[in-house]
């Protein structure tokens, strides 16, 4: 599995303490959401093929207390994807998103990222 699945409670080692060590992309989404569903292989088949320099975490917004940490990040549709490094917001974009705008994404934010994707 190239996605970790966390919560409200676990967000903080999940994302902010693991973030210091490689990017994440953060992916708060909804059962019910079909960009949701669209963009899912998309980011889980960009992250198995960073193999590593990458992260995925998952927030299902609908289970359990999940919705609070979509309000503390000012998420107001579904899919929002937020890039973290070093435990801070670089970027975020809603919507299904190809394979090449999100590398293109990675790229505005990180430097030197993915040069030969």
């Amino acid at each position: 599995m190239t996605s970790v699945h966390t919560s409200l409670e676990r967000f903080e080692s999940d994302v902010l303490v693991t973030s210091a060590e490689r990017p994440l992309l953060v992916d708060f989404w909804a059962g019910w959401c079909a960009p949701c569903r669209v963009i899912a292989p998309v980011l889980e088949g960009l992250v198995a093929e960073l193999d590593g320099a990458l992260g995925l975490v998952k927030v299902e917004v609908d289970a359990g207390e999940n919705m609070k940490l979509a309000g503390r990040y000012r998420v107001r549709g579904f899919p929002t994807v937020i890039l973290f490094h070093q435990g801070e917001e670089l970027g975020r974009f809603s919507g299904a998103r190809s394979r090449g705008q999100v590398l293109a994404f990675l790229r505005e934010h990180l430097d030197g990222f993915g040069a030969s994707g």
